[in-house]
């Protein structure tokens, strides 16, 4: 007994010498220099690779607790930055007017600063749509385009003829586009010279004279009347009045209603809102013409008010019965006219 009691002394001093002490132990913490977070950074570029100002960006992460996203916009250069962001993974969406959303998705590491890869947006559907229904400028166009090619028989102009139903309104642009594809036209300046050689045969404004001399005053006359009366009447004036300078060919109903309408056109015009009206623009062509005519005819033969007044008339007549052959005759004669459809000869 004695024995052991002394062999169970000695031992309880060495097993409690073999304890550790922990007291002074001190737990490490992460170096400064190991971050938790990140950065994420990218560009916006439409389909053509132009960069896209103003797209709207919203950062949400997948691990984080549910909360608002982190919104950003894009810059002048279409770039956009996020700083101190948790590690982990996350989605942009990327979204602007006109464009469809997009969705990227990454995973960003502690300390990372993570390029995305550009966000391309696509135009949808709907801006699509709203932007061929606006062209109508471009229909016009199209339509303008094609009377500029319209001849009788093939070589008399007959520019200022629609045949396509619910044609658009001229811009001021083709107003004058459309005058001055009249006024230089081979046949306007062949037609010019038949009438200063009629006159020459007649002797009409003799103080001009005869030979090379008389014709080319006779001509410069003729041809200033006509590129006058085109500007003024068919561009100047309906730009300034918002109305349509052209004749719209009806083509349907009864011979008498087509008739009348061809009568009334001849002193009504259509606004470029597409309500008719009278015909300001014509009717102050023909003064305004007369006025400057004066200033290179011989003085013998300026217009007074009254022969005015009656070269108005008898213009409005010829109009009205012009217009009838238009409605019943050219359109036969002009070849290669668009089939518009819900017209027909």
């Amino acid at each position: 007994m004695f024995v052991g009691l002394a062999a169970a002394a000695q031992a309880q001093p060495a097993s409690q010498a073999a304890k550790p002490d922990v007291s002074n132990i001190q737990i490490s913490q992460p170096e400064p220099g190991n971050k938790l977070t990140g950065s994420i950074h990218g560009v916006v570029v439409d389909r053509e690779g132009t960069v896209c100002e103003g797209a709207h960006i919203a950062l949400v992460q997948a691990d984080a607790a549910p909360s608002a996203p982190r919104t950003a916009i894009s810059d002048s250069e279409g770039r956009f930055v996020y700083g101190d962001v948790p590690a982990g993974a996350f989605q942009l969406t990327v979204s602007s007017d006109g464009f469809s959303a997009q969705v990227v998705s990454g995973l960003l590491r502690p300390g990372e600063s993570y390029e995305a890869q550009p966000v391309v947006l696509l135009v949808t559907t709907a801006a699509s749509e709203v932007e061929v229904n606006a062209s109508r400028q471009e229909i016009a166009q199209e339509q303008l385009t094609e009377q500029e090619h319209q001849r009788v028989l093939g070589l008399i102009p007959n520019f200022f003829v629609s045949y396509a139903p619910d044609a658009p309104a001229l811009t001021p642009k083709q107003k004058f586009q459309l005058a001055w594809k009249s006024s230089i036209d081979p046949m306007t300046l062949l037609s010019a010279g038949i009438s200063a050689a009629m006159e020459q045969a007649n002797n009409d404004h003799k103080s001009w004279g005869q030979g090379t001399a008389g014709f080319t005053k006779r001509y410069a006359a003729n041809y200033g009347d006509d590129f006058i009366g085109t500007m003024i009447g068919s561009a100047i004036l309906p730009s300034l009045l918002k109305q349509d300078p052209r004749y719209f060919y009806m083509g349907t109903g009864s011979k008498r209603s087509r008739v009348f309408y061809a009568i009334e056109s001849s002193v009504m015009s259509r606004s470029d809102k597409g309500k008719w009206q009278p015909n300001y623009s014509g009717i102050a062509a023909s003064f305004a013409g007369a006025g400057i005519s004066n200033f290179y005819y011989p003085a013998a033969d300026r217009h007074g008010m009254t022969l005015t007044f009656e070269n108005i008339l008898i213009g409005k007549a010829t109009g009205a019965a012009q217009n009838i052959f238009q409605e019943f005759f050219i359109r036969k004669l002009t070849p290669r006219i668009p089939d518009y459809g819900s017209q027909k000869p």
